[in-house]
């Protein structure tokens, strides 16, 4: 079935030890692209479905992958970008009136908290990115490269998708290649319908949470709203993070308007939970909560951020070989 000299280190177990742990090595020092790599394949496969249906309706190939780009990219430029400066504004806003909020809420619970510590906190922060802004500069320029970056890898796994498709699975027996072959399409499968749900589901959580603390009167309800749509992508923990900072904003007002908040928020998830998780994710896979939670953990805690965030889909594209090397058996 394999080759003399794979079945040779397969045999060998000490070779087989050498080998994986320099791959683990390896892997993990080029760990930041490989995570690029796989958002940028994410990406590709959410859009795949549209490229296909213009294709087969005899639209040209290079067209067909343009056109869902170009939509993405014009969605970028004319709705993200002209909100951007006026969310920023908030959150420095918000930023520079916190030691206000702590004051009311501390005054609220009869709590004394050291106000002036954490204007010095607040103010070495604001002198910190002052004196670093060449730096921030630089680590802004460097993440609109990444994602240009992102966004050309995904266009040409986009271009050669067959082919490299084709390429994938000719590493493998004959006899496992249709295996393989349904493995590769259920990925893409899921992977496409859980990037799409969640940016349906983040902006429909983000615009119900920004009408909601707007009506009940809460200060900075954009920059919250936009916190909690950001964080909808993170599940089970995302929407319970969010909720922190609004109640806080909202306590400092009148604990009322925090029992209302808390509330509205949990509201918010259990109809986003019972309508629109249901029509919008039912392609994408189910997991566990506690496996959820523990794949976060430790995708935060190796990657950061984008571990966190990445975290699900990964685990889900494991799931998926697992059930399939379960199958050959």
């Amino acid at each position: 079935m394999y080759n003399p000299l794979f079945n040779y280190v397969l045999q060998n177990q000490f070779i087989a030890a050498i080998l994986l742990l320099g791959l683990g090595i390896f892997l993990w020092e080029v760990k930041d692209i490989l995570i690029a790599v796989f958002i940028a394949y994410v990406l590709m496969a959410s859009l795949y479905p549209a490229a296909k249906y213009l294709m087969a309706r005899k639209v040209p190939k290079i067209i067909a992958i343009t056109v869902p780009y170009l939509l993405v990219l014009a969605f970028v430029v004319l709705l993200i970008l002209p909100l951007l400066p006026f969310f920023v504004s908030q959150i420095q806003a918000l930023f520079e009136n916190l030691p206000l909020y702590v004051k009311q809420s501390s005054e609220v619970l009869g709590i004394d908290i050291n106000l002036t510590r954490i204007n010095s906190y607040l103010n070495g922060s604001f002198t910190g990115l002052t004196q670093n802004a060449f730096a921030v500069t630089g680590k802004i320029f460097g993440g609109v490269f990444s994602i240009i970056t992102i966004l050309i890898v995904s266009f040409y796994l986009l271009v050669y998708h067959d082919k490299l498709d084709r390429f994938a699975i000719a590493f493998f027996p004959r006899n496992l290649e249709p295996a393989v072959a349904r493995v590769i399409a259920q990925i893409e499968e899921k992977l496409g319908a859980w990037l799409r749900g969640q940016v349906f589901l983040s902006f429909a959580v983000g615009g119900i949470t920004w009408l909601t603390l707007t009506v009940l009167g809460i200060p900075f309800a954009l920059p919250l709203a936009l916190l909690a749509g950001i964080l909808e992508i993170v599940p089970t923990m995302g929407p319970i993070i969010a909720a922190i900072p609004a109640v806080i904003v909202a306590f400092s007002i009148s604990p009322t308007l925090a029992g209302i908040t808390v509330l509205a928020y949990i509201g918010i998830q259990l109809a986003e939970n019972n309508l629109l998780v249901p029509k919008i994710m039912q392609k994408a896979v189910g997991l566990n909560p506690i496996i959820v939670i523990t794949t976060i953990l430790i995708g935060a805690k190796t990657m950061g951020v984008l571990g966190a965030l990445l975290a699900v889909p990964f685990l889900s594209v494991v799931i998926i070989i697992y059930k399939a090397m379960r199958n050959l058996e």
